[in-house]
């Protein structure tokens, strides 16, 4: 990997990668172009204070960006940020590696780098520590969320001259709830894509939008009879918006879509994932739906066997439900299939997804053993 100087000349590229990735940790998630434009005229990316660079992989691709500020300081800081498609592929932490061996070899002879974060930001705290940096402080209730209108904890870490130099990372001599988080129910990091004999499953990405709405588009009076969200028929954009906001979920861990594809052809075949998650329980729903024309194949039970799988060996899941209507003579026999035993059914426990009548839910579920 490498960092190389954004240029003014970039100016389209860099509105580009900002406003059509996803930044659910940072105060707007959703940058307009505007925005972004004026920061760029105020010297917001390129100045004495100022430097940008794109971070490329092994191919050229622009996987990331990283501005580096305070630079007419001793302590310089910096905002990293990886784009959608390319998190959970380890640029995170060789891009934070790149990024302190430029500080540190300024002529000014910098004495530290230091990054701030939420609290419950996972991905990036853990991109800070396999770079070799040290949690140094947490400031509680200092990190506003405009789109929750929440405060969190905002997290510091720092890399010391001496320690770069060393080789070394010197602890501070405390803990806090995050270790104890992991230590409790396990590491909230995994592998975004597995397989089946006949499927990829995967985390959503934005390319991901023509092909899923295609999908919708062609079975929509079969999803119609069951799913609310398609009483309607989408537009694109309709479903560009609806997956960005599944991709941010999915950083966040806040909910789980998976999207199957053929691996023979590659097509897109339909979505699933984990729902209603709790992560102090261990508890998930299964949810899918798939594209007609694949329907009768097997598909959809082979991909929630695996989804199965993948909730309990890899989120140590204690409890995994499956819930339908009680008419859905189609998703029952996915959870029957499986070996998931029915619970019980809630009578009158919802509306259809017309919203005319009542219906019942039936639930169905596995434990761990």
């Amino acid at each position: 990997m490498k960092l190389i100087e954004w240029t003014m000349e970039e100016q389209e590229q860099l509105i580009h990668f900002m406003t059509t990735n996803t930044w659910p940790y940072h105060g707007n998630s959703h940058p307009a172009r505007e925005i972004i434009e004026k920061t760029i005229g105020e010297g917001g990316y390129e100045s004495d204070e100022v430097k940008t660079f794109w971070v490329e992989n092994e191919t050229s691709e622009k996987v990331g960006i990283v501005k580096i500020y305070d630079l007419q300081d001793e302590i310089p800081l910096f905002d990293l940020r990886i784009a959608d498609e390319a998190r959970g592929r380890g640029y995170g932490p060789k891009a934070l590696k790149l990024v302190t061996e430029y500080v540190f070899q300024l002529p000014e002879a910098k004495i530290r780098l230091e990054g701030h974060t939420r609290q419950d930001n996972f991905a990036m705290r853990k991109t800070f520590e396999r770079a070799g940096f040290v949690k140094e402080a947490q400031l509680r209730q200092a990190w506003f969320s405009p789109k929750e209108h929440s405060y969190y904890d905002a997290v510091t870490y720092g890399m010391t001259r001496d320690d770069f130099l060393g080789g070394t990372a010197t602890p501070v001599d405390w803990d806090d709830d995050f270790h104890r988080v992991l230590k409790k129910d396990g590491d909230l990091s995994f592998e975004e894509e597995f397989y089946t004999d006949r499927l990829i499953i995967r985390a959503p990405k934005l390319e991901d939008a023509e092909a899923a709405w295609e999908a919708i588009i062609q079975s929509h009076y079969a999803l119609k009879e069951w799913m609310p969200w398609a009483q309607k028929k989408q537009t694109l954009e309709e479903t560009t918006t609806s997956l960005r906001q599944a991709m941010a979920d999915f950083v966040t861990r806040k909910d789980l879509r998976l999207h199957l594809f053929l691996k023979e052809t590659g097509e897109f075949v339909g979505s699933s994932g984990l729902h209603r998650i709790n992560w102090d329980v261990r508890k998930f729903e299964i949810g899918y739906w798939i594209d007609s024309k694949f329907e009768g194949k097997g598909l959809m039970t082979e991909a929630c066997a695996r989804i199965t799988e993948f909730a309990f060996e890899e989120l140590q899941a204690n409890r995994v439900e499956i819930r339908c209507d009680s008419e859905n003579v189609r998703s029952r026999s996915v959870a029957e299939r499986l070996g998931y035993t029915l619970e019980g059914t809630l009578r009158y426990d919802s509306l259809t997804a017309d919203g005319k009548r009542l219906s019942d839910t039936c639930i169905y579920a596995k434990v761990t053993q």
